[in-house]
């Protein structure tokens, strides 16, 4: 897996790095088959910005989120990727069982 964590008019320090790599933990563990992630961490005026763009095959999932604090915009960012990354999980795990799981529950 390919990870880049990139800043925009804020340097990446190596707290803030390691901070956004254990926030990814749990993403990763609930679905293994990730290519690629990149992270843009960016300062506007007053406003904190984190987005990410996860590569998975045949998807690319991006989130944003923004506030006054860069943590607590990280946190709700990787929540939301989390459940994105849970519901793109649970549809492929749908899909691959085909039409028959809906047969049965009508019967």
């Amino acid at each position: 897996m390919n990870l880049q964590i990139a800043g925009h008019h804020i340097e990446v320090t190596p707290a803030l790095r390691e901070y956004v790599e254990n926030k990814l933990d749990p993403v990763l563990r609930h679905f293994d088959k990730v290519t690629g992630v990149n992270v843009v961490l960016s300062v506007e005026k007053l406003k904190q910005k984190a987005e990410v763009t996860v590569h998975v095959p045949g998807k690319d999932m991006h989130v944003e989120e923004s506030g006054d604090d860069l943590y607590a915009a990280i946190d709700a960012m990787f929540d939301k990727l989390d459940r994105q990354v849970l519901k793109y999980k649970q549809k492929m795990q749908d899909h691959h069982r085909g039409g028959k799981a809906d047969l049965h529950a009508v019967e």
